[in-house]
């Protein structure tokens, strides 16, 4: 009975977290400890050794946990450790100067600055630490006064923010976090799936602070819907839904060759192919606006892309396809499952992929479009096929799936 008991204690005492790689452990760990080293030496090679003043405060080491090992948190970005770390030595050092009790002076500025922070959408869980220090620190910090506030939190606060910038970015975690891209959300009318309003009622319900941001919380429902529509697809495969009447274009074909193409055939990607009809790449609307300069002529390359082909390539540029399409190409194959498809395009935000099949010669294209419609006829199907409770309501089709779900997650 005891262990019967323990088990499901012990299981709500630990905290749900997602699986974290060895990988990403070690990185963290490093990240904390090059942020910790790299601010205490600079800043004690500022003061020098004999100074009295301290040259880190204990509250980076809790920042250091935030910045480097939950980079994504709304509580790690940059304004949250620099406003929230400012206002929390602003509150301290004012309350403390006022209230000659220091117990009293700590729980009130504790409060007021995780109040503040709040306000002013810096919250930062390590400031509340700062705080208590400009109250707590002793005499060295309170003959600092509102010096404190620059030295040593501003001093800490940039450099430790310095370091995670550097190290973040170089070791693959995007700092500042941008959130995950979500799909558009469907037309209130559509009546289908989970919509960006019903996320944001949801949490305005829910009014609790969580440590994820809005649009990665959007972007995780958005997943597990797809990954739920993904796990009930059927056996159709990638064969069953590619078009095979494809318009291609070869490498050196002109840019207003390309945009001619795309408006006549009303298409927004065109396959770039070798004489074998290999894909080399694509060509799409988006490379056309982004990589091209534009005249009354149409498209043409600007001096600056023309620079950055001839250094990459070592020769100058056409103005042609090659000149402007996308290289990094995802290729389907035709035996490919739907599941499998709608993977590929939601993880790159495809709309369109080159299909190839024998020696990687292209076969055919398929549309996002013809995806989602293919996945929704299928669920409308089986939830049609399921019996139902005597008395209970049939499911609807559109309960189970979301044609928004498949709209390119990055």
């Amino acid at each position: 009975m005891t262990a019967s008991l323990t088990h499901p204690l012990l299981r709500r005492l630990l905290p749900q977290q997602a699986p974290v790689s060895l990988r990403e452990r070690v990185r963290a760990a490093c990240g904390a400890l090059a942020g910790l080293l790299v601010t205490g030496l600079v800043a004690r090679a500022a003061i020098g050794n004999g100074a009295a003043l301290p040259a880190l405060i204990a509250p980076m080491g809790a920042s250091a946990v935030l910045l480097f090992a939950v980079p994504s948190s709304p509580l790690a970005q940059p304004w949250s450790i620099v406003g929230g770390n400012l206002i929390a030595a602003l509150v301290g050092v004012t309350i403390g100067s006022l209230l000659p009790d220091p117990l009293i002076a700590a729980g009130i500025a504790g409060g007021l600055a995780i109040g503040l922070m709040m306000a002013f959408r810096c919250l930062h869980p390590p400031s509340g630490a700062v705080a208590l220090t400009a109250v707590l620190g002793g005499p060295a910090i309170h003959d600092l006064g509102y010096g404190f506030v620059l030295w040593p939190v501003g001093i800490n606060t940039l450099l430790i923010l310095g370091v995670a910038l550097a190290f973040n970015n170089l070791t693959g975690r995007s700092y500042p976090h941008a959130p995950a891209a979500a799909p558009a959300a469907p037309a209130p009318s559509s009546g289908m799936g989970l919509t960006s309003g019903d996320i944001d009622a949801a949490l305005k319900d829910f009014d609790q602070v969580l440590d994820i941001g809005r649009g990665d919380l959007e972007a995780l429902l958005r997943r597990a819907q797809l990954s739920a529509l993904v796990r009930r697809s059927g056996p159709e495969t990638c064969a069953s839904i590619l078009t095979r009447d494809v318009v291609a274009i070869a490498p050196e074909a002109p840019l207003s060759e390309a945009l001619a193409l795309l408006r006549r055939h009303h298409i927004k990607m065109l396959p770039v192919t070798d004489e074998n009809a290999r894909v080399l790449g694509v060509l799409t609307q988006t490379d056309l606006m982004d990589k091209a300069e534009w005249d009354r002529r149409g498209p043409r390359l600007g001096l600056a892309r023309r620079w950055q082909l001839t250094l990459g390539r070592g020769r100058a540029p056409h103005g042609c396809a090659a000149d402007v399409m996308t290289t990094e190409v995802v290729c389907l194959r035709p035996e490919m499952t739907l599941a499998e498809v709608a993977v590929r395009m939601a993880r790159g935000g495809h709309h369109h992929l080159p299909v190839v099949g024998p020696e990687d010669r292209l076969c055919g294209v398929v549309a996002q479009s013809d995806l989602i419609e293919t996945l929704v006829n299928q669920a409308a199907t089986r939830t049609s096929a399921e019996p139902t409770r005597a008395g209970a309501p049939r499911p609807r089709a559109d309960d189970e799936v979301s044609p928004d779900l498949a709209a390119g997650l990055a």
